[in-house]
């Protein structure tokens, strides 16, 4: 069954005036010219996202969509009717936020984190802000250690919540954040914690000293080699300057020179650090 919502591999059947028509064995969908490939054979393969168009028949296209079903984004209102409020997720036909799936009343022209699901009674694709209600932390897909996929959901006063692989609710304390972040930004993480009333915590940075050291070090060294093989920085230079240069906190950049100076790859000197010439 051709899925909607999510990319489909599905293979071309024939070709009309109108597109190509792909098929997975149970049923067919038309992609229009506009988004045909320029070569192609019949029984080729295609993967292509499928949605409804504005005559609710499946249609596919090769745009990516901002959004997939049961993933979280952030997306801007382009307009706001009697239906609810509309919103750019990429496509031609725009995605739906209907009023009774809003939080708050959306105003266009604004961004927010929204969820996208599908009504299985009209095969419809909708929106909603009511995030909450997507996520659960009572039975954990993740263990310790685990990386994750990461949506940041809104600045609190002891860090950043996060979205856990589209499932669950996380935290980034404060005082483990070494970059900038937004609310909407995807990215990797780690599980860092699971307390005991399944709450977790979330690090930036790989686990375990080996695996984290062994990235910065290679930062550190890609660095030097772009500069000539030597940068001034030292054990005086701020902890900002630092984390402009490298992208780490000032701990992970010691940490990371000291194991580059054992391993004999680099010179500490009064002025900075320099790569050893073998």
């Amino acid at each position: 069954m051709i899925e909607i919502g999510k990319y489909n591999d599905l293979k071309i059947l024939r070709q009309t005036s109108v597109g190509l028509y792909l098929g997975d064995g149970t049923e067919d969908v038309l992609l229009p010219n506009k988004y045909c490939p320029e070569k192609f054979e019949i029984d080729d393969v295609l993967s292509v996202f499928v949605y409804l168009d504005y005559a609710e028949r499946k249609i596919a296209t090769n745009i990516t969509p901002k959004i997939n079903l049961h993933e979280f984004a952030l997306l801007q209102v382009s307009a706001v009717t009697e239906f609810g409020a509309f919103m750019d997720w990429g496509l031609e036909k725009e995605l739906l936020v209907p009023f009774k799936e809003q939080n708050m009343r959306l105003e266009e022209g604004r961004w927010y984190i929204v969820y996208l699901d599908l009504d299985t009674q009209t095969d419809r694709l909708y929106a909603t802000n009511k995030i909450e209600k997507r996520l659960q932390n009572d039975v954990l897909t993740v263990a310790e250690k685990d990386e994750v996929d990461l949506v940041i959901y809104q600045k609190t006063d002891m860090g950043y919540t996060v979205i856990v692989n589209h499932q669950h609710k996380g935290l980034v304390f404060e005082n483990e954040i070494f970059r900038e972040l937004r609310v909407g930004d995807k990215l990797k993480g780690y599980i860092r914690n699971i307390r005991e009333d399944n709450k977790l915590d979330i690090s930036l940075s790989p686990i375990g000293y080996e695996r984290a050291v062994d990235e910065h070090c290679d930062i550190v060294f890609k660095k030097l080699a772009a500069n000539q093989g030597f940068m001034n920085v030292t054990d005086k230079t701020s902890p900002e300057e630092i984390y402009l240069h490298f992208g780490m906190s000032k701990k992970a950049f010691k940490k990371a020179i000291g194991s580059l100076y054992k391993d004999r790859v680099i010179e500490i000197t009064p002025d900075g650090i320099k790569l050893i010439s073998n």
